[in-house]
């Protein structure tokens, strides 16, 4: 990863680094399809096979079938696409954790104005224990936040700003059971890459992921998986060539029957290339669990290292689940440092992690390529940067 040469890295939550192969597989996808010419007859078959082949490996990694799996730009596109096809009727509540991307919750605020929904809220930010005791927070919870006109709950599988992990499966359970069985919006963008997600894909109504965050892919990719129900029930939204069954004259209308009627027209397919290298580097560091226990001995070396300094505070008050470790910082006399003060300070050193708004504080990344060498500069540097804000 060029991008690791000259710098201490946490920023895996934002965007990963594109391995060298990655970028050369994108470079000589680019090659192929000149040489092929890029609209011939020649080339299609060199675009399906590309295109399939990552549906089948992002369908394995889902824990579904392939026709269930749709190619988008982001994980935002991921959620909004199939979600605006759903049948909505005046009065349905939307209930949405207050963890959420503003991106998803802007989204959703526009869809119930347009059809006059009512958005409802699940506290779930505050959840800093371990997995047992979350679960069966979010689960009491859940039941009581759900109404009559509950028709979707929007719930993230591991939260953005906190790094806390939500009981997926449990939760897709517990909404099958009730009167009217709402929709399961789950927000994957901080699991697919870091996190197991067969379960939790394969449980929820509409999975959106994207590729360049802990898949380390290229941006402008990413895929969701969507239920068979949804499927079913759900309309495409923003219609295209590719949204169709047949291509030409008279296909108004005629949709494709799988997940393929939320893709919408030309998409690069050298970052379909980038993409499925970065996945292949990540299966041959082992299998998911494996990837996450890699991945959480780094972040619980750095969650460890913060409580032992004065001044910072984790927002998680037991080690990480995944990746994500949270924390604000203050002064030897207790007056709060400012985040965006404390990464600019970080990154003059060439150490980079980000802010948050909400809540205002820092947010550090570990992967499987942290090592614990980065992790104990790190935690110098913050315990110099203290010490210099007490003047």
């Amino acid at each position: 990863m060029p991008a690791l040469g000259n710098k201490l890295y946490f920023n895996y939550g934002g965007q990963g680094p594109l391995p060298t192969p990655s970028l050369a597989a994108i470079s000589a996808s680019f090659a192929t399809i000149q040489e092929l010419g890029p609209f011939s007859d020649n080339v299609w078959p060199y675009v399906n096979r590309t295109v399939s082949g990552l549906r089948q490996r992002l369908a394995a990694w889902f824990g579904v079938v392939p026709e269930r799996v749709a190619f988008t730009e982001n994980v935002t596109s991921g959620c909004v696409l199939p979600l605006w096809g759903l049948p909505w009727q005046a009065g349905d509540e939307l209930l949405v954790s207050d963890a959420e991307h503003y991106g998803v919750v802007a989204a959703l605020e526009e869809l119930a104005r347009r059809h006059r929904l009512r958005v409802t809220s699940l506290a779930v930010a505050d959840l800093t224990g371990d997995a047992d005791a979350t679960a069966a927070a979010v689960g009491q919870r859940l039941e009581a936040a759900l109404t009559p006109r509950t028709r979707l709950v929007v719930l993230s599988h591991l939260l953005w700003n906190t790094g806390q992990t939500m009981p997926i499966a449990a939760v897709a359970a517990r909404l099958a059971g009730y009167p009217r069985h709402p929709w399961l919006l789950v927000d994957a963008a901080q699991s697919l890459g870091s996190l197991p997600v067969a379960e939790a894909a394969a449980a929820a109504d509409i999975y959106a992921c994207t590729g360049h965050k802990w898949c380390c892919g290229p941006e402008g990719l990413g895929a969701v998986a969507v239920s068979q129900r949804l499927l079913e029930a759900s309309s495409p939204t923003l219609i295209g060539w590719r949204t169709l069954e047949h291509d030409g004259p008279g296909a108004g209308g005629g949709y494709h029957r799988d997940a393929r009627r939320f893709e919408v027209a030309t998409s690069c397919t050298p970052l379909f290339a980038g993409l499925d290298s970065s996945l292949q580097l990540l299966e041959a560091e082992g299998d998911a669990d494996a990837r996450l226990a890699a991945i959480r001995r780094r972040s619980s070396q750095l969650w460890e290292g913060l409580q032992q300094m004065p001044g910072i505070h984790t927002l998680l008050a037991v080690p990480p689940p995944a990746g994500l470790v949270s924390f604000t910082m203050a002064d030897p006399k207790g007056a709060p440092l400012d985040p965006e003060a404390v990464v600019k300070q970080l990154g003059d050193r060439g150490t980079w992690l980000r802010t948050l708004e909400s809540p205002r504080c820092l947010r550090a990344c570990t992967h499987l390529v942290s090592t614990a060498e980065e992790v104990e500069r790190l935690l110098t540097q913050l315990a110099e940067l203290i010490q210099l804000s007490a003047g």
